[in-house]
């Protein structure tokens, strides 16, 4: 009996990969995902360098920014924050006028130091307000005496806020009247000074030039108070003025 030969069956060899044939759906995902992140990252540096162009032109070439400009791009201002605050005595922030050019100006408000040296043809030496510069004249930004008041001391300014009122109606009132009426009113009057000082003190503290370097240490005020100036006390508001504007605003 003859024996059947087994039919040799030639061993499959291993199936080719499919990776050598083609790429892997992931990483056609990747390749494409990859694509599509180069093609924002460049549509987004033609815009930022668009922006910064035109920027440049519609500022005459003063700013990439359109005029914003952090305080760390600013020389000086790094400088001041590096080295940390000024603390400077009366007496030493008037040596901060601008007549020593070796010296930065500097003026104060509300006990704040400010730079500012950038415009040296308004507070250097001859320019319109370098009075205000190497001394804190907090109540001149105020009372607009510019002259008469270059001092921080505050007291008695808030009384060109405080109404004139008519002698007529002050007759009907009284004594108790008169009191609360004027305590109300000085209330409000404080109010209006310290909203004007903060006014003053945000200009200079948010203003593109100008930069606080530190504060004023030491000051002191006289043993007798101001008198307010004769431009202060003219610009006392009349009560029957602002009765009949508050009348006009509730129509």
């Amino acid at each position: 009996m003859s024996s059947l030969r087994q039919r040799q069956v030639p061993a499959a060899g291993p199936e080719p990969s499919k990776q050598t044939q083609s790429s892997s759906p992931r990483q056609q995902r990747n390749e494409k995902k990859g694509t599509s992140i180069l093609d924002i990252i460049r549509v987004l540096v033609t815009l930022i360098v668009a922006s910064c162009g035109l920027s440049y032109y519609m500022t005459s070439s003063e700013s990439f920014l359109w005029g914003y400009r952090p305080w760390y791009t600013r020389w000086p201002v790094l400088v001041r924050y590096v080295q940390g605050p000024l603390l400077l005595y009366p007496e030493q922030l008037s040596l901060y006028n601008g007549t020593d050019t070796s010296l930065p100006i500097y003026l104060a408000i509300n006990g704040s130091i400010f730079d500012v040296s950038a415009n040296p043809l308004v507070y250097g030496p001859g320019g319109h307000y370098n009075f205000f510069t190497g001394k804190d004249a907090t109540r001149a930004f105020v009372t607009g005496c510019f002259q008469e008041d270059q001092t921080h001391d505050l007291r008695g300014v808030e009384e060109m806020f405080m109404p004139v009122d008519d002698a007529a109606e002050l007759e009907t009132l009284s004594s108790g009247e008169r009191k609360i009426r004027r305590e109300q009113d000085r209330r409000v009057a404080r109010a209006s000074v310290q909203k004007q000082v903060a006014h003053w003190e945000n200009f200079f503290r948010d203003h593109k030039k100008y930069f606080e370097v530190g504060k004023v240490v030491g000051l002191t005020l006289p043993m007798e108070e101001r008198e307010l100036c004769e431009a202060a006390r003219q610009q006392r508001p009349k009560r029957s003025s602002m009765e009949k504007k508050g009348k006009k605003r509730g129509d």
